[in-house]
């Protein structure tokens, strides 16, 4: 079944923002559409003792442009990125501060995240332990929590509706996305901050993951090289950070205000694998119901779908998994959908992900061409699709967007944009 307009209202992207290891929106975009890697060797933090030293950073970032320096410093990294990505989606959508005052009631937060801000309270923990124990910040507990960010952004645009934070690792951001638009759907808000972030770029989340053998490895000559989705020399993902933030409204609030509309949230869905807390359902059967779900959700068929903006992290089981996944759901026409991986430039920032994927997708829609698939220089004989590889490809006609996130514990989301 095509999609149908709903008697419910409909939720549209009005405003984007991002922190990335490419940069804002407008130089995310322009890397992206350049198959520009934002991924080089790591800066801001000590490395030399750990065994993969390059990462998708986000470099040269100075929250005080935006934000009081004291309460900055109050601030965990995740915190100070969602309000920074929030302050440039709300100019983007052309909302003021006054009117945000007024309509707080009317006005949700709804930003996920893994682990939230969880370096300083590592950090606080460690010098507890080693200065003699003494009396501990009574602020680092508190601000490391995975709600902070969802907080300072609902702080300090002084939103007084629905505060969420959801925390489905790698699927955090795609989720909390479609949560957003279930709010505009159901009355319950006439705009959403959403999005997801992460920032956990340290020492001992770099050597955990390279203990699961999850990270790429032997790029240090060649960072831009390491992502390299659906290729058959993939060896793992990047690690990254960043974060993604949209604005919601439903269409007729933003036609009301004369906004500029990227697209719409026609549909979501998550699933559960119930399959293993860190390997993915070989099978797909978990991805292939979040995507199966989420058209269902949007009234829309799988013949619809023009492109597809994978999960395709560059390991060697999610690559395969979500090419399964994908032929299951599309059957031959599979063969015909464009694919693509925003992650060969980006790495993985986890929960930012796929709301960073999401803005990609917004802006594909708005200017019909299609990012491409960097480092697919050795096709896998297991990964058979269209994946777009090395430069962007112009597009007619492209009305329906699929993206996925997939992420530990079995968390499986997909989202549905359509132009307008």
């Amino acid at each position: 079944m095509e999609h149908q307009k709903n008697n419910y209202p409909r939720p549209v992207i009005t405003g984007l923002g991002a922190v990335t290891a490419l940069g804002d929106v407008s130089s995310l975009w322009d890397g992206l559409r350049n198959g520009r890697s934002g991924i080089h060797k790591i800066q801001t933090i000590e490395v030399s003792h750990v065994p993969v030293r390059i990462a998708g950073e986000v470099r040269e970032f100075d929250p005080s442009t935006h934000l009081d320096r004291k309460e900055a410093r109050r601030m965990g990294r995740a915190s100070q990125f969602a309000v920074l990505s929030a302050i440039s989606a709300i100019a983007d959508a052309g909302l003021s501060t006054e009117y945000l005052h007024e309509h707080g009631e009317r006005i949700a937060v709804v930003i996920g995240t893994s682990l939230g801000c969880h370096e300083m309270s590592e950090q606080a923990t460690t010098k507890y332990k080693t200065s003699g124990y003494r009396k501990p910040n009574p602020l680092s507990l508190i601000n490391s929590l995975p709600n902070m960010p969802s907080h300072y952004v609902s702080r300090h645009f002084g939103t007084l509706g629905a505060l969420k934070t959801p925390s489905t690792a790698c699927a955090s951001g795609t989720q909390s996305i479609g949560e957003g638009a279930e709010l505009i759907r159901y009355g319950k808000a006439d705009i959403v901050i959403c999005g997801g972030v992460e920032a956990i770029l340290q020492d001992y989340t770099i050597a955990g993951f390279e203990a699961m053998n999850a990270l790429a490895t032997d790029y240090e000559d060649a960072p831009h090289k390491a992502s390299r989705p659906f290729d058959a020399l993939r060896s793992g993902f990047v690690f990254s950070e960043g974060c993604g933030i949209v604005i919601l409204e439903s269409a007729e609030h933003a036609e009301k205000r004369g906004a500029t509309i990227y697209g719409e949230i026609l549909g979501h869905a998550s699933s559960s694998d119930a399959y293993h807390v860190a390997a993915l359902d070989p099978e797909g059967w978990g991805a292939w119901r979040s995507m199966k779900w989420a058209l269902e959700d949007a009234h829309v068929s799988a013949d619809a779908i023009n492109y597809i903006n994978a999960h395709g992290t560059s390991t060697p089981a999610n690559d395969a998994m979500e090419t399964i996944a994908i032929k299951r759901l599309l059957g031959d026409k599979a063969y015909h959908v464009p694919i693509s991986s925003t992650k060969s430039m980006l790495g993985h920032a986890l929960a930012a992900s796929g709301a960073i994927e999401v803005i990609a997708c917004a802006l594909m829609l708005k200017e019909q061409v299609i990012h491409p698939t960097i480092n697919l220089d050795n096709p896998d004989p297991a990964c058979d699709l269209d994946y777009v590889p090395h430069t962007t490809r112009d597009v007619t006609n492209m009305n329906i967007i699929l993206s996925n996130s997939f992420g530990l514990g079995g968390q499986n989301a997909s989202i549905v944009l359509g132009k307008i």
